[in-house]
């Protein structure tokens, strides 16, 4: 098996290096930062402790599938979960008060329809009906299995938008999470709702794709979950089971560039000019700050 070099150890680039100590391979995590988790650290100041990053986690299947893959140990056994409910409660500009139940769609349904009047919970749930739709789309091709050689049928935003008769222009579908909520949602509250949906994530619900969509359904669908004692905890339990998988961490480390052989991939540099070789070079940042950082 390969030495592997990851850069950055968010949650993301931790979990990848789980798996490929799992399948044999010997993997160093390199981090410019100081600790692991990337966006999930903490603030502590004056005996309190604060998230900084996410404050509740949405898809514990994710996170309970690495733990059974990288081990006989369940999440759960390193971590509490509780649910939250209600999951949400939105305070509109007209002085509505809506709160949403966890995992609850008929929950959710009444619950628009008493503060928003009968039928906004309707509406709700056919536009979560097409989100839906995007999910089953993605989910397996995106999340469950590895990446297709041909990348093209990846290249459609999935998401089922009816469409709409501009003026002049025929007809279009909704490109954008506003204009799903314009287009669709029949009310500048249940819009106002999928928006701030988007910017929790945060993205900006004018440029976020149709796609984006599915978040509220797979937060509806599969709930919210509170990490007992804060997300961070859910780092340090991943990164616990990396070091566990034998996976060793540097931190303190920036890499500046991936050092390239005949093509391919054999190592990186490091700030200090130190060059380390790899057989594989797995990047854990964002793509933009490669760009950035002139990574290739």
């Amino acid at each position: 098996m390969g030495r592997i070099v990851l850069v950055g150890a968010g949650m993301g680039a931790m979990a990848t290096a789980a798996r490929l100590a799992v399948a044999g391979h010997r993997v160093t995590v390199y981090e410019r930062s100081a600790t692991y988790g990337g966006a999930v650290d903490r603030f502590e100041r004056d005996g309190f402790v604060f998230d900084t990053g996410p404050g509740l986690l949405h898809l514990p299947a994710v996170y309970r599938d690495l733990f059974v893959k990288t081990g006989k140990e369940s999440l759960e056994r390193s971590v509490t979960l509780d649910q939250v409910d209600p999951a949400s409660r939105h305070l509109f500009a007209d002085g509505t008060d809506v709160r949403l139940p966890n995992a609850s769609r008929a929950g959710s349904v009444a619950a628009l329809d008493a503060a928003l009047g009968a039928g906004a919970g309707e509406r709700w749930a056919a536009f979560l009906g097409r989100a839906r739709d995007a999910w089953d789309r993605t989910r397996r091709p995106l999340l469950e299995e590895p990446l297709r050689a041909d990348p093209r049928p990846l290249g459609r935003d999935p998401y089922p938008a009816v469409r709409q008769r501009r003026l002049l222009r025929g007809a279009r579908q909704a490109a954008t999470v506003a204009e799903i909520g314009a287009w669709e949602l029949g009310d500048p509250r249940l819009a106002a709702l999928l928006d701030g949906c988007a910017l929790s994530y945060g993205l900006d619900p004018r440029h976020a794709p149709a796609s984006a969509a599915v978040l509220p359904y797979l937060e509806q669908t599969f709930g919210s979950w509170y990490v007992r004692g804060g997300m961070r905890e859910l780092a340090r339990a991943v990164y616990e089971r990396c070091l566990a998988r034998k996976v060793e961490f540097v931190f303190g480390a920036e890499v500046t560039r991936i050092v390239e052989k005949d093509g391919v991939a054999a190592g990186v540099e490091l700030a200090d000019g130190t060059l380390v070789p790899a057989d594989a070079v797995v990047a854990g940042v964002a793509a933009g700050r490669l760009a950035a950082r002139d990574l290739d």
